[in-house]
């Protein structure tokens, strides 16, 4: 685990990406710390027409939230 400040993170980007790629990295910036990590994107991921993409719309989220709101009250 490294923590930094955010001007030495600023000043040494590719280093500490590169660091993070293999432990926690941690970047203080006033009284906020915001945690830098490394993951892989499946190049599918962002392709729409992909058959295993996952992602929904946010339509289709906020039909299913209103959907289980109104089940739990009609439960009740």
């Amino acid at each position: 685990m490294t923590v930094i400040n955010s001007k030495e993170f600023i000043g040494n980007q590719q280093r500490y990406f590169d660091l993070a790629i293999d432990e926690e990295l941690f970047i203080k910036r006033g009284k906020n710390v915001f945690h830098l990590m490394c993951t892989t994107v499946n190049n599918n991921a962002r392709d729409a027409d992909s058959a295993d993409n996952h992602y929904i719309e946010k339509n289709e989220l906020l039909a299913g939230i209103y959907k289980d709101i109104d089940t739990f009250y009609a439960n009740r």
